[in-house]
């Protein structure tokens, strides 16, 4: 694999709840809403478990995607192409912790940034869809 080691994590304050979150994470039709630009194959999972196999796009670049975690508050995937190495996420009520780590020639830690961004932008707007919901009834 060609590219430069590289090694990230962060962690964000969210809006919403542990389930809320979860599902945002394990949930693909969640997970193709808040991932633009990246698109994820047709063959993902609607629920990602441990085992799934997919691939994601992100313009030309290609990256395979094996499920080695998915439980109650973490997902871990092997990856590989065009980032050999592997995503793990975690959360709790109001958190989420993203750690990044592989060879690619990918700016990861841009990458990983905007993806969080995308996610609390995506939890916000189920937080205010569920509190609409509950004040009209």
């Amino acid at each position: 694999m060609l590219g430069n080691f590289q090694q990230s994590q962060l962690r964000i304050a969210v809006p919403g709840d542990h389930d809320l979150i979860r599902d945002s994470l394990l949930n693909s039709n969640h997970l193709k809403k808040w991932l633009i630009p990246q698109t994820l194959s047709s063959d993902v999972p609607d629920k990602l478990i441990t085992g799934s196999k997919f691939t994601s796009n992100l313009g030309l670049v290609t990256i395979e995607h094996r499920v080695e975690i998915a439980d109650d508050n973490c997902l871990r995937m092997i990856l590989k192409q065009g980032i050999d190495g592997y995503h793990e996420w975690l959360w709790g009520d109001g958190w989420v912790q993203s750690r990044l780590e592989g060879i690619s020639l990918l700016p990861l830690n841009l990458g990983q940034t905007f993806s969080l961004l995308k996610l609390r932008l995506f939890l916000m707007s189920q937080t205010k869809d569920k509190k609409s919901e509950s004040e009209t009834l």
